[in-house]
């Protein structure tokens, strides 16, 4: 029925409580003293532990520690030839499950030992029934989440913490089917990121889950679960243990992993349905209302956190020109080409929106006034000696005016700073073209129907 430990350093009780346990079908492994009873407990699993109170060399109130601190969930029963209340009180208030005094009969001993075990069974179920409905409860969580960072936070946390693992690092296929990695949990920063190369050579074709072994890594085991859609293996989860892990390790990892593939699905079908309500139809840049969005949450995080970021507002030189000589095909890809221009001329958490016909906004981030000067006269410059249309026989010239308004030097609010910029960028179009102008309080407003334009769009 059960795995019966007996500690006590008398033979005769150890024979006799050992055949009374064993009459029930118990299987008894006994031992005399404190220190065999914890190289027992070492090199086997035991359901439950039966000890004397009084042990050569300690007692069994440190078999009762013992067992507690090193074996959650074994219970103990412990016996005494002492007939005073103290000792007991203090057993059963350090956790022991039964409490009896010599002489003890067999149908007493037997019958504590089966409530010992009974309470065991139940707390085990308890802890189960406790462990699935946390283990729900984050899958809801996971399946439910559609920010990449924090899909990426929840997962690898629910993961390390619910399957008991040492360190957890997720990977993502990206839109050219590539692995990269999506979030990691309990790594140190040196270990990470020759494990996530090797994981990403490893996993690539990997389409099951699978033990890996010979991971250079302080970790003896080492587990992937694909996250998969249909046929579609959208990345891995890669779990780290110290030891084998729980034995409910693998089940709790595949349903989280289950949870975050689905995310990772509703993730793709979110940002689809966002790539067409933020991106511009023609130059696949973000359009105005993404750009909106985008310079709140700067000023916002701005005001918070005392940094500064940039507005650029550039409009191409004459572009009508283009339309009128080459027709607006021509036109539309000069707009598409520019696009890509300024693009290569920012960087990648910059942000590049189309706010209208020929007229792009920049927003740098942690860029102040001196910088954003920089960057726009890098786009000036680039726009300026690029042929446009080159590979389709035209390459046609064009130039820019930009103007630069920096937050909070110029303005601490959206509206005033993309003003200021327009702005700063009109004064080049009533002047020479083809330059760059830093936002000012004082100068002339841009006519009336270009600003109803600007606000209709």
């Amino acid at each position: 029925m059960a795995r019966i430990l007996l500690v006590d350093d008398e033979k005769i009780a150890r024979t006799l409580y050992g055949d009374y346990l064993t009459a029930v079908g118990h299987a008894v492994t006994a031992v005399g003293t404190l220190q065999e009873a914890k190289e027992a407990l070492a090199g086997d699993r035991f359901d439950a532990v039966v000890t004397d109170l009084i042990l050569p060399g300690g007692d069994g109130m440190e078999v009762l520690r013992h067992v507690r601190e090193h074996h959650p969930g074994v219970e103990v029963v412990v016996i005494t030839g002492l007939e005073k209340v103290d000792p007991a009180v203090r057993a059963i208030k350090s956790g022991a499950a039964e409490y009896l005094v010599k002489p003890v009969a067999p149908e007493a001993l037997q019958h504590a030992v089966r409530r010992a075990l009974t309470t065991r069974d139940l707390m085990q179920e308890n802890a189960s029934l406790r462990r699935h409905v946390a283990m729900l409860e984050a899958g809801q969580r996971i399946a439910t989440t559609l920010d990449r960072e924090k899909l990426a936070s929840a997962t690898a946390s629910a993961l390390q913490s619910m399957a008991s693992a040492s360190a957890v690092v997720l990977l993502e296929r990206d839109s050219a089917f590539a692995l990269r990695r999506h979030g990691t949990s309990g790594l140190s920063t040196a270990l990470e990121e020759p494990l996530i190369a090797e994981l990403i050579e490893r996993l690539t074709n990997e389409r099951g889950p699978r033990e890996l072994d010979g991971m250079d890594a302080p970790f003896p085991r080492a587990i992937s679960f694909p996250a998969l859609e249909g046929d579609a293996v959208l990345g891995h989860a890669v779990l780290f243990f110290g030891g084998t892990g729980a034995e409910w390790a693998g089940e709790t990892a595949s349903f989280l992993v289950r949870n975050w593939a689905l995310a990772l699905r509703n993730l793709g079908r979110f940002a689809a349905v966002e790539d067409l309500a933020y991106v511009d139809d023609l130059t696949r840049l973000f359009n105005t209302r993404y750009l909106h969005l985008v310079v709140d949450r700067e000023v916002q995080d701005a005001l918070q956190s005392q940094r500064t970021f940039s507005l650029l507002f550039l409009d191409l030189d004459h572009f009508k020109s283009i339309n009128d000589t080459h027709g607006h095909l021509v036109g539309s890809k000069v707009l598409v080409e520019a696009a890509r221009v300024v693009k290569g001329c920012v960087r990648d958490h910059d942000v590049v929106a189309r706010y209208g016909g020929d007229e792009y906004v920049v927003v740098l981030r942690n860029t102040d006034s001196g910088g954003a000067l920089k960057v726009a006269e890098r786009i000036r410059r680039t726009m300026e000696t690029h042929n446009f249309l080159a590979r389709e026989g035209l390459s046609l010239k064009l130039t820019t005016c930009i103007g630069v308004a920096s937050f909070p030097e110029h303005a601490q609010d959206k509206a005033t700073l993309l003003d200021l910029s327009d702005r700063a960028m009109y004064r080049g179009k009533r002047g020479s073209r083809n330059v760059v102008y830093m936002a000012a309080k004082d100068l002339e407003a841009p006519p009336a129907e270009r600003r109803q334009a600007h606000s209709a769009s």
